[in-house]
């Protein structure tokens, strides 16, 4: 019974990844997309600033991707989550959300807002230092 759960499971693993490199490859399209239609296409020949904050987007949202790809297989692989992975994750999606704050935008950020990211990335930070401190890495 467990082995038959056991290759369920892997199984749901295996059409995870196949679909999570659909979405890379999509999102990689779409972002070649944008930087052609931003530079090439558009008569300026230049990116304006939210164009810019677009592909700065895409472009975390792929490593983001990457990043959870490379958490599945190393689960696959031994059975076993690794935190490095999952706090450098963390990291970077905490970093694509504030790169991506609007401050000028029609929605006001609040001071509790950016005060928490702060704490969340000083958390983060601290996370991954207690990490590479203990000696836990990633092979």
């Amino acid at each position: 019974m467990f082995e038959q759960l056991n290759r369920f499971e892997r199984a749901i693993y295996y059409i995870l990844i196949v679909l999570l490199a659909l979405v890379i490859v999509f999102s990689v399209l779409e972002l070649a997309w944008e930087v052609v239609n931003g530079i090439v296409l558009d008569s300026t020949y230049r990116l304006e600033n939210h164009e810019l904050l677009t592909i700065f987007g895409f472009f975390l949202l792929v490593l983001i991707g990457i990043e959870l790809l490379d958490t599945i297989k190393a689960y696959i692989r031994k059975q076993e989550i690794h935190v490095e992975i999952i706090v450098l994750l963390a990291i970077i999606a905490v970093a694509r959300k504030i790169i991506l704050l609007d401050p000028y935008g029609d929605i006001p950020i609040s001071d509790i807002t950016l005060g928490g990211m702060g704490v969340v990335v000083i958390c983060l930070a601290g996370a991954y230092y207690l990490l590479k401190k203990a000696g836990i890495s990633v092979e």
